[in-house]
């Protein structure tokens, strides 16, 4: 899962964090140009083909483009953009490559412009802004703002997901309650945009509101990638930050890590317990996760795989070295106990170090004993209230029921909420400003012929999870839709969303209308689209 941290949680093993000990912050770089060289096409003959080819996360998704364009600067983006629209070639750009449903791997995409060799990140003096390409990974982005500056961004735990994707997402990860969405601190972003005609330019676009092109900067601050031109560069600030000094400008990371489990077994736990847990985990969430409450310091998740995995998790994390955060995470714990019958065992870390803990990541996949190379299945959904009891009876049967045993399937609620929730709803294209908690359910597995069982499963339990609603999160009194960076294909589907929500009612609400002028603004032309685009 691109975004989360969940199960990766139960296999954690604390590193030593001596290993990273020589690296030094003496010497904080300066915005410096990506050297430019001659980019380079892969074809099909090339025997580096396949190793690019299969650098997306989702095997059941694998393309056959006629060319991939490894690019190092925004002038070779450029040129490969004029060059598969001269030739009338459907566009995909991949930045990581952990799209989780075949938006870049598709049939129809002849061309891939892979930005993998755009990853500097240094500080850029003229925008008083951190400077990030999109090809850096958010591994890349964390060590190198932590050890030059100290700061960081609220993003995503994964660190080799690629930040062309996940900014223009929205955002998402531990210290996002805290502060927000990593979109939410984006000042510009320098997009290759291809004009009603003529050949395509670079166009920078701030947040800055006398800024005539600041509606393209709004479209890429949550309204998802590949939807208006190739992301070359972003710049980060947080919008309350007006400082020379750069260490200023953006998040100071945390100061270490404390992380806090409860342990059940699924042998021990019947559903009216399993009930309990996740009805205690979602009580708190609905009290505690207004804008500027103490308790956006913890970052929690209830973790339900299928039965034969063997336990259910309930997990929290904090900055242990801000006075009050032990306590916090102390009271959670407490609190997702309360009144269930079967105790569990709890587990709490020592002080870890911030950084090496992150990097120190596995993927979910992985972690829920899932083999290489993975086929996924992720579906998600905004939480304005915690699922009702009936709702969890259902979570809980499709994790038991003896019809469908696999160990890599799993439920997890994590929190959001916070200072999420600070925006207005149209102050970015991301509208999801009311939840408070992120649900999904999601599925590895190894082998195409298992396709059919596993996406069968998880189509069913997303449906009949949300069956209140016509079978999806249609926003509303208890729904808020879903997350792009989790894009679900299906739901742009009739024959597998028969409810009466669009799919882009799920994932933009009332942002679409917008995002839709600025589309025929910045992309008249149509060149950039996928199975969800705009």
């Amino acid at each position: 899962m691109a975004d989360g941290w969940m199960l990766a949680d139960l296999a954690l093993i604390a590193p030593d964090p001596a290993s990273d000990a020589a690296l030094s912050a003496a010497s904080a770089p300066t915005f410096v140009e990506t050297p430019d060289r001659e980019s380079v096409s892969v074809t099909p003959d090339d025997p580096r083909y396949q190793d690019l080819l299969l650098r997306g996360y989702n095997r059941r998704f694998t393309g056959n483009p006629d060319n991939i364009r490894v690019v190092t600067s925004t002038a070779q983006v450029i040129d490969a953009v004029n060059d598969a629209v001269r030739e009338g070639k459907r566009i995909g750009v991949r930045s990581g490559g952990h799209n989780l449903d075949g938006l870049v791997d598709g049939p129809k995409v002849r061309s891939v412009i892979d930005v993998t060799g755009m990853r500097s990140v240094s500080y850029d003096p003229r925008m008083r802004a951190f400077a990030i390409e999109a090809g850096a990974t958010l591994g890349e982005v964390y060590r190198t703002l932590y050890y030059g500056w100290g700061v960081t961004l609220p993003g995503g735990a994964c660190p080799p997901v690629g930040v062309g994707g996940h900014i223009t997402g929205g955002g998402y990860g531990a210290l996002s309650r805290k502060y927000g969405l990593v979109a939410d601190n984006l000042y510009a972003v320098e997009v290759v945009v291809v004009p009603a005609r003529g050949s395509a330019r670079a166009v920078v676009a701030t947040r800055e509101p006398k800024d005539p092109n600041r509606d393209l900067w709004w479209a890429h601050s949550g309204g998802g990638g590949g939807n208006f031109g190739v992301v070359t560069r972003f710049w980060l600030r947080s919008p309350d930050a007006f400082s020379n000094d750069a260490g200023r400008l953006l998040p100071k990371a945390p100061g270490g890590t404390l992380i806090s489990r409860a342990v059940w077994k699924w042998d021990e736990l019947d559903r009216e317990s399993f009930v309990r847990i996740a009805r205690n985990v979602g009580a708190w969430h609905e009290r505690y996760s207004a804008p500027g409450m103490k308790e956006n310091a913890l970052f929690a998740g209830f973790i339900a795989p299928r039965v034969e995995f063997g336990t259910v998790t309930v997990a929290g994390q904090v900055d242990p070295t801000v006075e009050g955060n032990e306590r916090i995470l102390h009271d959670f714990i407490t609190a997702a106990c309360e009144d269930v019958d079967v105790k569990p065992t709890v587990t709490t870390s020592s002080r870890l170090p911030w950084l090496t803990t992150v990097l120190s990541y596995v993927d979910t996949g992985i972690g829920l004993g899932a083999k290489p190379p993975l086929r996924s299945k992720t579906k998600g959904a905004y939480l304005k209230k915690r699922y009702t009891d009936a709702q969890m009876e259902t979570v809980h049967a499709y994790l038991t029921s003896p019809d469908y045993r696999h160990a890599p399937a799993a439920f997890a609620l994590s929190s959001y909420g916070g200072q999420i929730n600070a925006p207005a709803v149209d102050a970015t294209a991301t509208s999801h400003r009311q939840s408070v908690l992120l649900a999904s359910i999601y599925n590895y597995w190894d082998k195409a012929e298992d396709d059919d069982r596993h996406l069968t499963w998880s189509r069913n339990f997303y449906h009949d999870l949300h069956q209140d609603s016509g079978g999806v999160p249609a926003p509303g009194d208890r729904y808020d839709g879903c997350y792009i960076g989790w894009p679900d294909v299906d739901l742009a589907d009739r024959t597998l969303n028969t409810s009466p929500t669009p799919w882009h009612t799920l994932f933009y609400c009332d942002n679409y209308t917008r995002l839709k002028d600025i589309k025929k603004t910045w992309d008249p032309r149509g060149v950039f689209r996928h199975g969800l685009s705009i």
